[in-house]
């Protein structure tokens, strides 16, 4: 049985009302867009977070951006409760907030500069028992078509989302997101060991049309240690780096 919490070095997820435990491709999406957010010149004042499940990807966006209010938005209601309480046990209790809401029908009331989500996986594969956990793993409630309206809807015209998703539905995921004018700024691929596949993806997109910078990430080594690339990403998030 999962952890009923996975504590950081700043903060701590409870997670034993989501049907979405913490992570390793999520905590790595976290960071990796933590970073680029970092490193803008502008600092990102408004965001928002689609599925926010236990708050991780909030968590760990506040922890680096210090100016930054973070909205997470969660359909399950239990979820979302839980996530509030991570966000009020949080040093940052003051700038994150949680919504138990449908983002389809969320009113457009606030354009964000950025936008998170690690959204249902998987379209039209075989599901399991478990309602919450298909509602969060497969496409039941929200299709990639319907993630990318949200996500016109609510970013600002010169904001940027970021979004995780298998290896393989990325080049779907990026086809379908041109056609609304999202493009790709930063894509990262990542895989397990030297001896796998690339498995997951990270991809930053905007309005903006460029060339992609590319990236991979190995997790593990060859003697199954941490990879020095990876030590450096999580460094300021896992507790044992």
């Amino acid at each position: 049985m999962p952890n009923s919490y996975f504590r950081f070095k700043q903060f701590t997820v409870h997670q034993d009302r989501s049907a979405m435990k913490v992570c390793t491709d999520a905590c790595i999406q976290g960071a990796f867009t933590a970073r680029y957010l970092a490193g803008r010149a502008v600092p990102v004042q408004q965001v928002l977070d689609i599925g926010a499940g236990t708050g991780l990807l909030a968590l760990m966006l506040a922890q680096q951006l210090p100016a930054a209010a973070i909205t997470g938005i969660e359909l399950d209601a239990a979820a979302a409760g839980q996530a509030a309480e991570n966000f009020a046990a949080s040093p940052w209790a003051t700038r994150l907030q949680v919504t138990q809401t449908d983002v389809r029908y969320m009113p457009a009331a606030r354009q964000y500069d950025c936008i998170i989500t690690n959204p249902p996986f998987y379209e039209g594969s075989l599901q399991s028992s478990n309602v919450l956990r298909n509602q969060a793993m497969h496409a039941t409630t929200l299709g990639y078509a319907e993630l990318l309206d949200a996500i016109a809807t609510h970013l600002a015209a010169d904001g940027l989302f970021s979004v995780l998703l298998p290896y393989a539905a990325f080049g779907t995921f990026r086809q379908l997101a041109a056609a609304p004018g999202f493009f790709s700024q930063e894509i990262l691929e990542i895989k397990q060991s030297p001896r796998h596949d690339y498995f997951r993806t990270v991809g930053i997109f905007s309005r903006v049309t460029t060339s992609p910078v590319l990236h991979s990430l190995t997790i593990y080594d060859e003697h199954n240690r941490y990879t020095p690339e990876f030590t450096a990403l999580l460094k300021e998030y896992y507790l044992y780096l």
